[in-house]
C-alpha cells in the first residue's frame, strides 16, 4: 500500500453548513499548521469567489497546484444557481453523497492517502431517501461492497489525549442492551486492539473498558451488566492475547488513560465516550473510522448551520482531523512493508 506522497480527499460535506468555510480556512492556514496536501471534492460555488482555486481532474494534480490554489475535484450541485448557507436543502443530497462516494471509491483505488469527510446532516440525507444510520455505515458499505467483504466499522474519537472507541453510538439509552451484545463488544474490542497496531503503531496496545452501571456496577448491587456481559467477553480475549480490562468505573477510568495507564477506552455509550473528549479538546477532537480498508477521519462537530450562516466556524477540528489522516495512512503504509 503506497500513500506517501498521496494526497488527501476531503469531501464537501452539507454545502449550507460549515465544510466549504472550513476547507477555505485549512487551505489558507496551510502553511502556519504544516497541513499535508489536499484536495476538495465539490461544486466550486459553494467556495467565495475572493478564494483562489484550481480544477483538477485527478488526485496526482493536486500537488503542483496546492502552494498556490485549492485544488478542487468537480461536482455539480444540479441546478443550483446560488448557494443559501446555514439554509439545509434536501436538494444538495445527491452531490453531498456523491462527494463520499468519489472520495471513498479514491482511496479503495489507492489514488489517495485518505479521505476526510466534512460533517453533514443525516435529517437532509433522509428527506432524500437516504437509507444508513450515517456517514460511517454509508462508507462501510461502499467499502463492503467494493471489497466483497464484511466491513465492520468502529467510531473512535481522538483528542485531548485521548483514544475513545465506542461500543454503541447513535441509540437511545433505553435501547443500548439491545445492541450492546456480547459479539458486538468482541468485534468492538478486536477491531480497536487491531488499529491500534495498524494504524497508531503500537505494538502491545493496552485497552480499558468502562462499565455500563455506576461504578461498574459494583459487583452486582448496581447492576449486572459488568459481570454477566462485559467481564466475560475481556476475559476470552484476554486469553486469545488481548491486553484489555474488566469493565472500569467510568469516572475515573479516563483519567487513567490520560495518566497513560491505558492507550484507549472503549466506551459503552455514545455519550460516556464523547464528554471526556468534547470537554478536554472541544475544537480539536477528531472522528476516525477504525476497521475500513481504507483511512477516514473527520472533524468531531456537525454542520454548525448558524455558525456557517454567521460566517464563524471554526477550522481546528478539520486541521486535526487531516494531520491525522495523514499520520494513519503513513503509519498504516509502513505495517504492510
Amino acid at each position: 500500500m503506497k500513500t506517501t506522497g498521496l494526497p488527501l480527499a476531503v469531501t464537501m460535506g452539507d454545502p449550507a453548513g460549515c465544510g466549504p468555510q472550513i476547507i477555505e480556512k485549512a487551505w489558507r492556514a496551510k502553511d502556519e499548521t504544516a497541513l499535508p496536501v489536499f484536495f476538495a471534492i465539490a461544486d466550486p460555488i459553494v467556495f467565495p469567489s475572493d478564494l483562489p482555486l484550481r480544477i483538477i481532474e485527478s488526485p496526482e494534480q493536486a500537488d503542483p497546484v496546492f502552494a498556490d490554489a485549492l485544488p478542487v475535484l468537480k461536482l455539480d450541485l444540479h441546478g443550483v444557481d446560488a448557494l443559501q448557507t446555514g439554509v439545509p436543502q434536501a436538494h444538495y443530497a445527491p452531490a453531498i453523497l456523491e462527494s463520499i462516494q468519489r472520495a471513498t471509491e479514491l482511496a479503495l483505488e489507492n489514488a489517495i492517502a485518505g479521505l476526510v469527510t466534512s460533517p453533514i446532516s443525516k435529517s437532509v440525507l433522509y428527506q432524500a431517501g437516504f437509507t444508513f444510520p450515517g456517514h460511517t455505515e454509508f462508507i462501510a458499505h461502499l467499502c463492503a461492497q467494493q471489497r466483497k467483504a464484511t466491513v465492520d466499522p468502529v467510531m473512535m474519537l481522538v483528542g485531548g489525549g485521548l483514544r475513545v472507541a465506542l461500543a454503541t453510538i447513535h441509540v437511545p439509552l433505553m435501547r443500548v442492551l439491545d445492541h450492546l451484545t456480547a459479539d458486538r463488544l468482541k468485534t468492538v474490542i478486536e477491531v480497536t486492539d487491531h488499529a491500534l497496531r495498524r494504524d497508531f503503531g503500537l505494538r502491545s496496545p493496552t485497552i480499558a473498558l468502562t462499565g455500563l452501571n455506576p461504578h461498574a456496577g459494583e459487583q452486582g448491587s448496581i447492576g449486572y451488566e459488568e459481570r454477566d456481559l462485559i467481564n466475560p467477553v475481556a476475559q476470552t480475549l484476554r486469553a486469545s492475547g488481548i491486553k484489555v480490562s474488566d469493565a472500569r468505573p467510568a469516572d475515573t477510568v479516563f483519567h487513567e488513560a490520560l495518566t497513560g495507564a491505558f492507550d484507549a477506552v472503549i466506551a459503552m455509550t455514545h455519550d460516556q465516550g464523547l464528554i471526556p473528549v468534547k470537554t478536554l479538546d472541544m475544537w480539536g477532537g477528531v472522528n476516525t473510522t477504525l476497521g475500513l480498508p481504507i483511512v477516514r477521519t473527520s472533524p468531531d462537530h456537525g454542520t454548525a448551520y448558524d455558525a456557517a450562516a454567521q460566517r464563524t466556524c471554526k477550522a481546528e477540528s478539520l486541521i486535526a482531523a487531516m494531520k491525522l489522516a495523514k499520520a494513519l495512512a503513513e503509519t498504516r503504509a509502513l505495517a504492510h512493508a
